[in-house]
């Protein structure tokens, strides 16, 4: 959903979470000799915040809850904060989800954090040389007379301000390839064919757009692209992920901004969280969308990247997004970054996509690996091939009333292996149920059948991997490899 001409951008999110002065009181309780009538917030300072009990014979007492990390007015108070100190005070015994719905008014300030985090927010602009559809045939062709230059925009975030000088940039492949590029369009750069010629960013509150200025020595329209325009060195992508990474010289970037900060990733996402975008929706100006995640994980095929049909793992959210928020970050009430978005449905707006956290920071840790690895044969991202094929069962969904969500988890079978493969090697068989991937050492649960390929890119060669499996109702810790270099696939 990159957008011709026009601009995105994102941001991450920080919501500040406040409690009522006066939060909601249960009903009554009869058959009940005292019950809780209301929770009263009196006070607040550095220390934290004090409440009031009232009870339903108009007695009363007192708790308090420390201040959070911060450590100012209780800014960081939680309600988590105050459930825990109320049932070690009342001794009452009730989920987390009950304490909620029956005594607190809770309220989520999303324009305090929106703001706060237009700091990571950026558009990009791609210009790239393309061919036109010629009159023999309506054939495209890279026969430069029928060339011209073309500017794609889409959104991206901050992703690191990284102790070696530089800021580097998250957004989707997608935005900087362009499939009809011409074969000459890598001129002046090392990207490659189909990988823009010039890539250029601005922050939120100091935007530009492209002008057109000319013809350049090339012979193609030329650009202005203003004061604020900062150029972007493109770091490495994959097709497969569509993330793509760029970073740009950290002094450059904060010349133009010293007030910018990186996304916080979030630990996790669950159906029916918040999942707010923050983008320049049909590049008529950075504006903010929220909804809610609406499946965790499903599949759908992207064919529009470069002409090849690939499955792609994703977040469903019913978050409005439109041309020109690809590559725009997708956060959590929290303000943490949850996901990419990368694709809509044109038919239903409620139907929109983004690609998952794990994957994410997966393929761009990735990228960033083999950017700095010291091994000129090694750019972009790679994966791991084990050379199995799965399957699930027992798949089902499970409730965590502690903390008012639940996740589905399924038993990962291992339904064929590939002769001679890694997955061969390390000893597993048809018929084996894979709950664990130990890396060096360190076990990783598999409790969905998509765990194997995201830890997948987070293996490098040198790791010692095995598998823990159940094989005939028992379990079994199996042998261990040692990944090499010539395992790596290209993503």
């Amino acid at each position: 959903m990159k957008k011709l001409y026009k601009v995105a951008a994102c941001a991450c999110l920080a919501v500040v979470l406040s409690l009522s002065l006066v939060l909601a009181g249960c009903s009554s309780q009869e058959g009940s000799e005292k019950y809780v009538v209301s929770i009263e917030q009196t006070a607040t300072d550095e220390s934290g915040s004090s409440f009031l009990i009232e009870y339903s014979d108009g007695s009363t007492s007192t708790f308090t809850v420390a201040s959070g990390k911060d450590g100012e007015d209780g800014q960081d108070l939680t309600a988590q904060d105050v459930y825990e100190q109320y049932k070690a005070e009342t001794g009452e015994e009730l989920t987390y989800a009950e304490f909620l719905q029956k005594y607190l008014d809770v309220t989520v300030d999303n324009g305090t954090a929106v703001n706060e985090s237009l700091r990571s927010a950026i558009k990009v602009y791609a210009e790239f040389i393309e061919t036109q559809s010629s009159s023999s045939g309506g054939w495209w062709s890279p026969v430069r007379p029928s060339a011209q230059t073309a500017v794609y925009t889409g959104s991206g975030v901050i992703y690191d301000i990284a102790d070696d000088g530089y800021t580097y940039f998250v957004t989707n492949y997608h935005v900087v390839y362009d499939s009809a590029a011409a074969e000459d369009n890598a001129t002046g750069n090392s990207n490659g064919a189909n990988i823009a010629r010039k890539i250029v960013c601005y922050l939120y509150g100091s935007e530009g757009a492209p002008v057109q200025s000319g013809t350049g020595s090339d012979g193609y329209t030329a650009y202005d692209y203003g004061q604020y325009a900062i150029e972007c060195e493109y770091v490495g992508g994959s097709i497969e992920s569509d993330i793509a990474v760029l970073r740009a010289p950290t002094d450059e970037v904060k010349e133009v901004n010293e007030d910018i900060c990186e996304v916080e990733l979030a630990d996790g996402y669950y159906v029916g969280e918040t999942a707010i975008a923050v983008g320049n929706t049909e590049g008529e100006g950075i504006s903010v969308t929220q909804g809610v995640v609406s499946v965790d994980s499903e599949y759908i095929t992207l064919s529009d990247i470069d002409g090849t049909a690939r499955s792609y793992r994703v977040l469903r959210i019913d978050t409005a997004i439109y041309g020109g928020n690809s590559g725009g970050g997708l956060f959590n009430k929290d303000g943490k970054l949850i996901g990419i978005t990368n694709a809509g449905n044109t038919e239903d707006q409620n139907i929109n996509y983004a690609i998952p956290l794990e994957i994410v920071r997966g393929t761009v840790e990735n990228i960033l690996y083999y950017y700095g690895d010291g091994d000129a044969e090694t750019t972009g991202g790679y994966k791991i091939t084990f050379g199995v094929t799965v399957t699930t069962q027992n798949s089902k969904y499970t409730y965590d009333s502690s903390v008012g969500y639940g996740k589905i988890s399924e038993e990962v079978v291992v339904s064929e292996i590939t002769s001679g493969s890694i997955a061969e090697q390390i000893g597993l068989a048809e018929g084996d149920i894979i709950t664990a991937l130990v890396v060096d050492g360190a076990e990783h649960e598999l409790d969905r059948s998509f765990n194997i390929s995201e830890l997948a890119l987070t293996l490098r060669p040198g790791n010692a991997v095995s598998f823990r499996v159940e094989r005939n109702g028992s379990p079994q810790l199996l042998q261990s490899y040692t990944l090499q270099k010539s395992d790596l696939v290209s993503i």
